[in-house]
């Protein structure tokens, strides 16, 4: 007697050429399929770090139509004509925070019946995440970061042992890349970096997996770690290692009538707290921003304030990695994101705006919003290894009944933002959103 399998399908990424990530490898697709439950359904693409040949030969058909598949997933957004009446999909969205830029997506998603998830939501009780591919954003942005610093201190005549590290997607995968640095690490312990650019530091905001991924880069380097009140009285230093520095709230925003730090205080009233992070900035050559932002929140780095440093002779800072990328956020001077062909741009504090050109008076800003993609192989697999433990959890969930009656487990319900067309409880929020979008 046959027996009715879960049709799965991969859609293919097409957000930018540079997309090379897959929400499931070759053989976690061949594990499921398997598993005698799964049938899988993959589009072709010439971009992803798998070729369909190696589909094919783990079992799936390659092939364009997805529209019989009970699950279509992916990785970024998802193309609007690819939404079928009552389809059900999951992939990262970018909606929960009503971005503009994506409510015509989940006002399709709605028209259509469709049944939205995110992978974003996808949290325990405690609100977790439980899958992403965080920690590769972090290791490819800091890769980038202390690419862009070796250039920019080439381009301004400091020769650093720096500049022989590339750019995240030019090695095969972080093995590469950690062997890559491992060496330009020996070289600064043995021979020391240039008095000009010494005590190089490199700051983290935040502390959360994508600053845990960012500060793994750094161990592959002789490193001394400091907290921000040392560093605030960091002079000289030695100059055969670099800095490391992490902050975490109470370093980055004060309260405004002078109380002491509060952390539970100002999540829930961050419009008694401004910015207090301008007095580490004349001390930094890095800072990788790796904190969540919403508007509510202060921002960490201002134009203004980023003015006030470029206006002394030469200041140290450098390169700006904003892994978190929100446009206008947390970094101000963040006006857009980035892509993998061109990576940075030179924000000028003088005349505001965005310079072609890697020295300047101003910072180099790295805000590319899809950094896994970089290590599309690592990222992917990591990703899909969690991705296959749940998806089993979708066979036999009945999507024909009152999303309140619908059997999912809490993690996978949770990340429903649309249920057969409707926004379900926990988003009602973005109605106010698609009406303004």
């Amino acid at each position: 007697m046959a027996v009715n399998k879960y049709k799965v399908g991969i859609r293919r990424e097409d957000k930018n050429q540079w997309e090379a990530r897959v929400p499931l490898t070759p053989q976690q697709v061949r594990e499921l399929i398997n598993s005698g439950s799964f049938e899988f359904t993959v589009q072709t693409s010439e971009i992803r770090a798998y070729r369909n040949r190696e589909y094919e030969e783990a079992g799936a058909q390659v092939a364009e139509d997805l529209s019989s598949c009970d699950l279509v997933i992916g990785v970024k957004e998802m193309p609007v004509s690819l939404f079928a009446a009552g389809g059900k999909y999951l992939f990262f969205s970018h909606t929960i925070k009503g971005q503009p830029y994506n409510m015509g997506l989940l006002r399709t998603i709605m028209e259509r019946g469709c049944t939205l998830m995110d992978y974003e939501r996808i949290v325990d009780e405690q609100n977790r995440r439980l899958i992403a591919f965080g920690p590769y954003a972090g290791l490819a942005g800091m890769i980038d970061g202390l690419w862009l610093l070796g250039q920019r201190l080439q381009t301004e005549g400091v020769s650093t042992p720096l500049a022989k590290i590339k750019q995240a997607n030019q090695y095969a995968g972080y093995e590469e890349a950690a062997a890559a640095i491992q060496a330009v690490g020996e070289e600064i312990r043995i021979s020391s970096l240039p008095e000009s650019c010494t005590p190089l530091v490199i700051g983290f905001a935040g502390y959360g997996k994508v600053s845990q991924g960012a500060q793994k880069v750094l161990l592959n380097l002789p490193i001394i770690e400091i907290n921000p009140e040392k560093l605030l009285t960091l002079e000289g230093g030695v100059k055969n290692c670099i800095y490391k520095v992490v902050f975490q709230e109470q370093h980055t925003v004060k309260h405004r009538a002078g109380r002491p730090f509060d952390l539970q205080h100002y999540y829930g009233n961050p419009v008694e707290y401004i910015s207090d992070f301008e007095k580490y900035l004349p001390k930094l050559n890095v800072l990788m921003n790796c904190v969540y932002w919403e508007k509510r929140y202060p921002r960490i780095v201002s134009k203004d304030s980023l003015a006030r440093l470029y206006r002394s002779e030469n200041p140290k800072l450098k390169v700006i990695g904003d892994i978190s990328c929100d446009v206008n956020g947390a970094i101000e001077c963040t006006s857009h994101c980035t892509n993998s062909g061109q990576p940075t741009y030179l924000y000028d504090t003088v005349s505001g705006q965005e310079l072609d050109a890697f020295a300047g008076r101003g910072p180099l800003i790295l805000a590319i919003d899809n950094l896994p993609a970089e290590l599309a192989s690592d990222s992917s697999r990591e990703f899909g290894g969690i991705l296959s433990h749940m998806l089993p959890e979708f066979i036999g969930a009945d999507f024909g009944r009152p999303f309140a009656q619908l059997n999912l487990p809490y993690h996978l319900k949770k990340a429903i933002i649309v249920y057969n067309g409707e926004l379900t409880p926990d988003y009602m929020y973005l109605r106010e959103h698609l009406k303004s979008n």
